[in-house]
C-alpha cells in the first residue's frame, strides 16, 4: 500500500501544518486582495451583511420574540428580544439579553453563537450553546431570561458534540462525550441520559445506548404528556433510523421503514416515507406524509391516513406543526409553496394554500409558536425578489411583518428555468439569472451541490446581484440528482455506486449552457461547498476541458480516508465504505485526491476551508493543494483560521471570504 506523503497535513493544529497554511494564505491574499475591485466587493458585501434592513428572524415565546443579530457594532452578535407589537414597527426597540462580544472579551474566548434552547412553556430559562471559533463542538450554559444572567449553579456542559433537550424546567435529556464507549465512530453521542437539576452530569442515569457503528442518537421529551414520554431516534446510518417511545420505563419500538422519519405532535404520529411501503396490504408511495394517532399505531387498532402523496414533479420538502394543524412546504418543479392542513369535525384533513403566488417565488411556511398557537409565518423570496416575512392565523389574514429592501437594481434581470439532458436521458432542471438583453458569450457561474437529499431552491442573491450580475455575469443553479428537488428517488439515484449520475448531470448543464450560446469554457466558472466541494473536485479532474475556473469550498476530496476523519463515518450511507473492496471499486473513481494527473492541464482553481471545521476535515483541502503543487499545477488556497464548516465566524470574515471568491472569478474569467 502506498503511503500518503501529505498525511501530516491532517494534524489540524500542528505548527508545521499551520505554517504551511499561512504561507499559502499569504500568496492568495497578495494576489487577489490588493486592488480596488476586491476592496469594493468586500465593502459592499459587508454593508449587505450588516444592514439594519435585514429581516430579524425570531423565535417566539408568546408575544415575546427572541432574535440573534450581528452587525458592524456587534460582530460576534447580540441575543435580544422585543414584543410582537413592537416588531411590527419599522424600527422596533430591542432589549439586549446577551452581548456575545462583551462575553468573549470578558472571558478572552473566541465565542461564536450556536443556538439558544428556551425551556417551554415557562420561557424563563434557556440553554446557550457556544462554539470556540465556529466548530460543531459546543459549550452549554444555562441562562436566566428574567435576570439576563447565566445561572451560577445551573446546567453546564463542557465543550463536546452534544445533543440535549429540555424535559421540564428541572431536567434534561442529554447525549455527550462521557468518555470511552459513549461516542459513535462518527464522533457523535451514542448514549442518552436523564439529568436532573442539582445532580452531577456524570451521575445522570443512562436510559438508552446505541452502537458505536451508529451515526448518532437523539431524544426528545413530549411536553403534551407533561414530559413523561420520551421519543428516541437511533440513526444506524445517515438515512436509516429506529424510533422508540420510552414510556413508564419501557422502550417501545415503532414498526416502520428504516428510512422513514417519524415525528410526534400532540399525540399524533407523522411519518415521512423515503421508499415505497406495503403495510398491512396498503401501498404507500415514497415521499408520502402519513398521519395517525400514536397510541392507535402502537397497538395496531387503527392505521394511517395520507396527508400528502407526491406526483412526478410535486414533492414534500419539509413539514412542521402548529398547535392544531400541519404546515406543508411542497415543491413543484423546484419552487416551493406553503400549505396548511387542518382536520374538520368529520376527521378529514383538508389542504389549503397559505398564499397565492406566481413565477419563481419560493415560499417556506413554519409555525409562529408550535405548541401554543395556530399562527404561521411565511418567508417568501426569489433570486431577484427580496425576502419578506408574513404572519397569518385562523382569525387573521396574511400580513407582511418585514420586507428586505432591494440591494441591487433587479429590474433589468430575469430568471428562467431550463432543462438539460443527462447522459442516461434524465432531464435536469437548472435556473439561470441574467440580464434580459444579454447577448453573446459572458462570464457565467454555475453552482451545484447534489447530495444528502438537500434541494437547491430559489433564494434572494443580494451579494451575487452586486458582485456578479450587475457587472455582466450570469448566475446558474443546477438541480442535479443526489439533491431533494424531486423527492427521495431523485436522491437515491445518485447514492454510492450511482454517484457518477450527479456528476454527469452537472456536466450536462454546463454543456447545455455552452450549446445555448450563454458562455464558453474560458468564461465558465463553477462553485460548490462540502459535498458540493466533492462535486467541484470531480469536475476539476474529470472534465478539465469544460471549465475556466473552479471554486472548491470546505470540500471532501480524499474518499479513501474520509470515513476516518471527523464526522466522515456518518456519511458512508451516502458515499460508501472505502474499506470494503467492492465499494472502493467505485469510490476510487470519484475520489479527486487519488485521480490528479501530472500530465493533465487543469483549469485555475481556488480551494478554501476552515481550520475550525470539525465536520469536514480541513485535511481534505490541504492535501489536495499539496498534491497539486508537487505535480506543478497552479492552485490558489485560503484557509480561514476560524469559522467551522460554515467557513466564517462573523460578517467581517464572511465579507472577506466572499469577496475573495468573486475577485478570483472575475480575475480568471474576465478582465475589465
Amino acid at each position: 500500500m502506498c503511503t500518503d506523503p501529505h498525511l501530516w497535513l491532517e494534524d489540524v493544529e500542528d505548527e508545521k501544518a499551520l505554517h504551511w497554511v499561512r504561507a499559502r494564505n499569504d500568496l492568495t491574499v497578495a494576489q487577489f486582495t490588493q486592488n480596488d475591485r476586491f476592496r469594493g466587493f468586500q465593502e459592499r458585501i459587508r454593508t449587505i451583511l450588516d444592514s439594519d434592513d435585514r429581516i430579524p428572524m425570531f423565535e417566539a415565546c408568546g408575544d415575546t420574540l427572541y432574535n440573534f443579530w450581528q452587525d458592524k457594532d456587534h460582530p460576534k452578535g447580540i441575543w435580544r428580544r422585543t414584543t410582537l407589537e413592537e416588531y411590527r414597527k419599522d424600527r422596533p426597540e430591542w432589549e439586549v439579553v446577551l452581548d456575545l462580544d462583551a462575553l468573549a472579551q470578558a472571558e478572552d474566548e473566541n465565542w461564536v453563537w450556536a443556538e439558544a434552547l428556551i425551556c417551554r412553556p415557562e420561557c424563563t430559562k434557556a440553554l446557550i450553546r457556544l462554539s470556540r471559533g465556529g466548530g460543531d463542538a459546543i459549550e452549554i450554559r444555562e441562562f436566566d431570561l428574567q435576570t439576563n444572567e447565566f445561572v451560577s449553579d445551573g446546567f453546564f456542559v463542557s465543550e463536546a458534540k452534544t445533543h440535549l433537550t429540555w424535559a421540564g424546567p428541572n431536567r434534561l435529556l442529554i447525549g455527550t462525550d462521557f468518555g470511552a464507549g459513549t461516542l459513535t465512530d462518527s464522533g457523535y453521542p451514542m448514549t442518552i441520559r436523564e439529568w436532573n437539576r442539582g445532580s452531577r452530569l456524570e451521575d445522570a442515569p443512562e436510559f438508552y445506548r446505541g452502537k458505536t457503528s451508529d451515526a448518532f442518537v437523539h431524544a426528545k421529551a413530549d411536553p403534551n404528556t407533561n414530559f413523561r414520554d420520551y421519543y428516541i431516534s437511533r440513526w444506524t446510518d445517515f438515512f436509516s433510523n429506529e424510533f422508540f417511545v420510552y414510556r413508564n420505563g419501557e422502550l417501545i419500538q415503532l414498526d416502520k421503514q428504516d428510512s422513514a422519519t417519524a415525528n410526534i405532535h400532540r399525540g399524533q404520529l407523522l411519518l415521512h416515507l423515503k421508499h415505497d411501503w406495503d403495510r398491512n396490504g396498503t401501498q404507500y408511495t415514497a415521499g408520502s406524509l402519513l398521519i395517525g394517532q400514536l397510541d392507535d399505531i402502537l397497538t395496531g387498532t387503527r392505521d394511517y391516513q395520507v396527508l400528502f402523496k407526491p406526483s412526478e414533479h410535486s414533492v414534500l420538502i419539509i413539514h412542521s406543526e402548529t398547535k392544531n394543524s400541519i404546515v406543508l412546504n411542497i415543491s413543484e418543479n423546484v419552487c416551493t409553496n406553503s400549505y396548511i392542513v387542518t382536520k374538520d369535525d368529520s376527521g378529514k384533513w383538508n389542504l389549503e394554500r397559505i398564499h397565492e403566488s406566481s413565477g419563481f417565488l419560493n415560499e417556506i411556511g413554519f409555525p409562529y409558536e408550535s405548541e401554543e398557537s395556530d399562527r404561521t409565518l411565511t418567508l417568501s423570496e426569489s433570486f431577484l425578489e427580496p425576502s419578506s416575512l408574513s404572519l397569518n392565523g385562523p382569525s387573521e389574514p396574511l400580513r407582511v411583518l418585514k420586507r428586505t429592501p432591494s440591494f441591487f437594481d433587479s429590474e433589468s434581470f430575469e430568471t428562467t428555468q431550463h432543462w438539460a439532458v443527462s447522459k442516461d436521458g434524465t432531464k435536469i432542471p437548472y435556473y439561470q439569472v441574467a440580464r434580459r438583453d444579454a447577448e453573446g458569450i459572458r462570464p457565467t457561474l454555475l453552482y451545484g451541490y447534489g447530495g444528502f437529499d438537500v434541494p437547491l431552491l430559489p433564494a434572494y442573491i443580494a451579494v451575487a446581484g452586486n458582485t456578479w450580475l450587475s457587472r455582466g455575469g450570469t448566475y446558474v443553479i443546477a438541480n442535479i440528482r443526489g439533491g431533494g428537488e424531486f423527492g427521495p428517488d431523485w436522491h437515491h439515484q445518485a447514492l454510492k455506486e450511482h454517484r457518477h449520475r450527479a456528476y454527469e448531470d452537472f456536466i450536462a448543464v454546463a454543456e447545455d449552457l455552452i450549446a445555448r450560446g450563454i458562455t464558453d469554457t474560458p468564461h465558465l466558472g463553477i462553485q460548490g461547498g462540502s459535498n458540493g466541494g466533492l462535486l467541484m473536485g470531480n469536475m476539476y479532474v474529470q472534465r478539465p476541458d469544460l471549465f475556466g475556473a473552479v471554486v472548491c469550498q470546505v470540500p471532501l476530496l480524499d474518499m479513501k480516508r474520509y470515513h476516518l476523519l471527523l464526522a466522515g463515518a456518518s456519511w458512508m450511507a451516502e458515499y460508501g465504505d472505502p474499506e470494503k473492496p467492492e465499494e472502493w471499486a467505485y469510490l476510487k473513481n470519484y475520489s479527486p485526491y487519488q485521480n490528479i494527473r501530472a500530465d493533465e492541464t487543469y483549469p485555475t482553481i481556488l480551494i478554501t476551508t476552515s481550520t475550525r471545521d470539525d465536520r469536514v476535515h480541513p485535511g481534505h483541502a490541504r492535501k489536495m493543494v499539496a498534491r497539486l503543487g508537487e505535480m506543478g499545477h497552479r492552485v490558489h488556497y485560503y484557509e480561514n483560521i476560524e469559522g467551522g464548516h460554515a467557513g466564517a465566524a462573523d460578517n467581517k470574515q464572511r465579507a472577506f471570504m466572499q469577496a475573495l471568491v468573486w475577485e478570483f472569478l472575475w480575475t480568471t474569467l474576465a478582465s475589465d
